[in-house]
């Protein structure tokens, strides 16, 4: 599946998310129709010596195997390469505050987002962004690189600026064909620019069609793998704002190495952190390992996926930073419980025991536990157990009783589920309007960010935790992104294999329209979601990093199913991807 270009096709639905919904998820899961088996009396003690329809699964085991994850050790955990590491951190600090030319400015910040490391130059880039955005000086308009360049930052980073700074590139047509003389780099910096884009900027809009055309046609003419053709390619695929930072920044190591006249120091500091990063997620993906081979939900519930490195990776690609582990710890083991729970509703449970344990989560008592059948009572409970100890730390060091909101969210998760699976059970095909308002809590953004929220370094704000409860636009945009990237990603597959219609299907049942239409439609969805999304990034309350969060939830959804579903399948394209991000260091003979 192709993210990048997507068809300009109108889209005035009202989109679910934009209502109130008492209505919440995760990953879908994929398998066969239903078989027959027999249930035992610990499986299914509410149905006695009945015979239970149950839907068979063909989960692969995980290939990252326990042994194979404690065996990880990392040399880049010595102190000597930290030593190494900041004495570059501060050369590459003293060439950013050296630079006086805006331009020169620009494109270093550039290059440290994309290279992963701009988070240990955090006051630097804000200091040289503010007088950018103060002085507003006109070098740069003739420029159509460094006004693209300058958006995108100055976007980007929340600043108020506005696209009409592209008026003076189009001609008296209001088109950018001038443009095309031919500038490439220009045309890359104002294609990158597009996707930072509001509702109703339509200059941004013609921008993006005009370059994404202009911009396959030199590609096409080029005869040479050279660096801008990298960045073009890398574009097209899919666009820099929509990438993880992790992501990025191993393919942009690799990509720089190329460059001419790169500069050496920032490519070694960029290896050095990578890798020291990196073995930090080891020893976190270690820790998660023991946890949950220690409360056993792998065996005892071996009907469902077990994919705690996937599940790690979309922690680690949500919030990079190495100083927030008890983040990923904890994030780590609220998308494990979604996976696992997601396949009790999916796969296992019939709809008499989903009832019975859709309750007994609302009414949050271990006394609850008592009607569920075995496997059902030991996944709530590993479930409460690991929710109070949230509770209890968040209690210890803010003072905050959180135990509501996090409630409330795994309810609102298990009622979404249920509704599913009642519509799979009757056969029943939704609207596609009707199946959103359910499928953005069913993909389980809204407990994901949830949980976020209280595990984030930051300090709680009485405003945020009203509009917590009512999951507000920054978590219903990111869930929605997460929904339609999910969909597009698994639905041939899940149609296969038997699942509820997903959003392509029930636009097509609705609509008369074929698969290549709906495709296109649920693409056009997405990229209005993410327009809201910017704009509701820019305008939100929340602090910087919970809105980071959310914005990079959204983008993980991208890398993990942009080739399927990289979540359940482990296909080779997506093992690579984690192998880079977790297991291998980047090579730094070529440097050193």
């Amino acid at each position: 599946m192709a993210f990048p270009i997507l068809a300009h096709l109108s889209f005035k639905m009202l989109l679910p998310m934009e209502k109130k919904s008492s209505s919440i998820a995760i990953w879908n899961s994929n398998f066969p129709r239903t078989t027959q088996c027999k249930a035992t009396y610990k499986d299914a003690k509410v149905h006695s010596s009945q015979t239970i329809t149950r839907r068979s699964t063909s989960f692969q085991p995980s290939i990252w195997t326990y042994d194979y994850i404690q065996s990880l050790n990392s040399e880049y955990k010595e102190e000597l390469y930290a030593v190494n590491c900041r004495m570059l951190r501060e050369e590459v600090r003293m060439m950013l505050c050296k630079m006086e030319n805006e331009v020169d400015q620009l494109e270093f910040i550039d290059v440290l987002q994309r290279l992963g490391v701009a988070y240990h130059f955090t006051d630097e880039i804000k200091n040289i962004l503010d007088n950018i955005y103060n002085t507003q000086t006109s070098k740069s308009k003739k420029n159509l690189h460094a006004t693209a360049l300058k958006f995108r930052l100055l976007r980007q980073h929340g600043y108020d600026i506005s696209p009409d700074i592209f008026i003076c590139f189009q001609d008296e047509k209001d088109n950018f064909k001038k443009c095309y003389t031919f500038d490439v780099e220009g045309v890359l910096s104002l294609y990158e620019s597009s996707f930072h884009s509001f509702e109703d900027e339509a200059i941004l809009d013609e921008a993006r069609d005009f370059t994404s055309k202009c911009l396959k046609e030199y590609n096409f003419n080029q005869k040479r793998s050279t660096y801008i053709s990298l960045l073009i390619n890398h574009a097209l695929e899919l666009p820099l704002h929509w990438r993880i930072p992790r992501w990025e920044a191993v393919w942009f190591v690799k990509a720089y190495e190329r460059k001419q006249n790169m500069n050496l120091v920032l490519l070694q500091f960029a290896k050095m952190d990578f890798n020291i990063v990196q073995s930090v997620y080891q020893e976190e993906l270690k820790l998660a390992s023991r946890w949950w081979n220690r409360i056993g939900l792998g065996d005892k519930l071996s009907f469902a996926r077990d994919r705690l490195v996937e599940n790690f990776v979309w922690t680690m690609g949500t919030n990079f930073k190495p100083e927030l582990e008890y983040f990923r710890e904890v994030l780590t083991k609220v998308n494990s419980f979604i996976t696992t729970i997601d396949d009790v509703y999916d796969v296992h449970g019939t709809l008499e025991e989903l009832e019975l344990f859709t309750k007994a989560i609302e009414r949050w008592d271990l006394n609850a536990m008592d009607p569920l059948p075995y496997y059902m009572k030991i996944c709530f409970h590993a479930l409460y157990n690991f929710v109070n100890e949230i509770v209890f730390e968040t209690l210890k060091n803010s003072g905050h009783y959180i135990t509501p909101y996090l409630k409330k969210s795994w309810a609102d998760l298990c009622k979404a589920y249920l509704i599913e699976a009642k519509w799979y059970h009757s056969g029943y095909t939704p609207t596609l309007e009707e199946y959103l308002e359910n499928a953005w809590i069913s993909i389980s953004a809204p407990v994901i960010l949830t949980h976020a929220y209280f595990v984030i370094p930051q300090s709680f704000k009485m405003e945020d935790l009203a509009h917590l409860e009512e999951n507000p636009n920054i978590i219903r945009f990111s869930a929605m992104i997460l929904r339609l990237a999910n969909d597009l990603g698994t639905y041939k597959r899940e149609n296969e294999t038997g699942d509820i219609p997903k959003s392509i299907q029930c636009y097509m049942n609705e609509t008369g329209a074929n698969e290549a239409e709906a495709n296109e439609h649920v693409k056009s969805m997405m990229f209005t979601m993410w327009k809201k999304m910017n704009k509701e990034a820019h305008d939100s309350s929340f602090s910087q990093s919970f809105i980071d969060t959310s914005i990079n939830l959204a983008r993980m959804a991208l890398c993990m199913y942009q080739h399927g579903d990289g979540h359940t399948v482990q296909c080779p394209k997506i093992q690579d991807r984690i192998i880079s991000l977790i297991f291998q260091p980047i090579s730094t003979r070529s440097v050193i």
